[in-house]
């Protein structure tokens, strides 16, 4: 499929030049890795008056650590975070997840940031984001801000970004203590295939736990409610009986050519008794 509608195409020096582009009057969309940008573009589902290239600006594209947090550049890839030492040291569940992406053409070019920036609700990144709690950094002329992770996701794929800003990183504090965590997603096959539904879960000491969905609603989100039942007690095979029990009324699927709203509710109950016991082994 060519793309038939005309744009600018800009490239951008620096972050406070794109910010400057981004400012103008009209559609500018910005460019990092582009894998869902030239196909929306491709389709006509979006037609804007410009692009403006960010893989030039170098201040974006690393993954800086320190004493306190990590940081994920605008520009970084799940390929990066797989080749990461850092990353493999203190998050090896982030690799886990980015290991599930697509396929290694498509891991070499998509973001991190540009996943969350798409916000659909099946996007990988966002379950073992939220369970980190992680930061979002947004730039613009008038300043920089950070946005909780949490208050990212307003709706199916809408963000909290706004008009003239960039996400220039993705911010996650390093690990205070031990813990064990791991991704879990629902594909139909190997390769480049979206999330039937996925769930993260991070395992903490003293019987505490962080626990995400994505792609069961029209958001990802933390499962506040699993959480409260969990924290504070002897993990026990009635314990999690009752958390599993409990996960039908907090996700919301949708049923689709790729699975029905029936199985995605079954699966996230089979996954998350899966995922906790394997984030407990870990953490042990």
């Amino acid at each position: 499929m060519t793309i038939t509608h005309q744009f600018d195409y800009i490239k951008a020096k620096s972050v406070a030049h794109a910010c400057k582009l981004l400012s103008k009057k009209g559609d500018h969309r910005l460019l990092s890795g582009g894998t869902d940008l030239i196909g929306h573009i491709k389709e006509n589902l979006a037609t804007p008056d410009s692009l403006i290239d960010l893989k030039g600006i170098d201040a974006l594209k690393h993954l800086s650590v320190t004493p306190s947090t990590i940081k994920i550049g605008a520009l970084c890839t799940f390929s990066d975070l797989l080749n990461s030492k850092e990353m493999a040291k203190y998050f090896p569940a982030v690799q886990e997840m980015a290991q599930t992406v697509a396929s290694v053409a498509v891991r070499n070019r998509a973001t991190v940031v540009g996943n969350i920036c798409s916000a659909v609700p099946s996007l990988d990144s966002a379950p073992l984001l939220l369970t980190y709690d992680a930061v979002v950094c947004v730039v613009s002329s008038k300043g920089v801000r950070k946005v909780p992770i949490n208050q990212w996701f307003i709706s199916s794929r809408q963000s909290a970004i706004r008009k003239g800003e960039l996400v220039c990183a993705i911010e996650i504090k390093m690990p205070a203590q031990k813990h064990g965590a791991t991704f879990v997603k629902l594909g139909r096959y190997r390769g480049e295939d979206l999330a039937q539904a996925s769930v993260a879960v991070v395992a903490l000491p003293r019987d505490r736990y962080r626990i995400a969905f994505g792609a069961v609603a029209p958001t990802p989100f933390r499962a506040d409610q699993l959480e409260k039942l969990l924290n504070g007690k002897q993990l026990t095979d009635n314990l999690v009986g009752q958390a599993v029990t409990l996960i039908p009324s907090l996700v919301s699927p949708i049923t689709d050519i790729r699975a029905t709203k029936e199985y995605r509710t079954h699966m996230c109950q089979v996954m998350f008794e899966r995922a906790v016991e394997t984030a407990v082994a870990r953490l042990r």
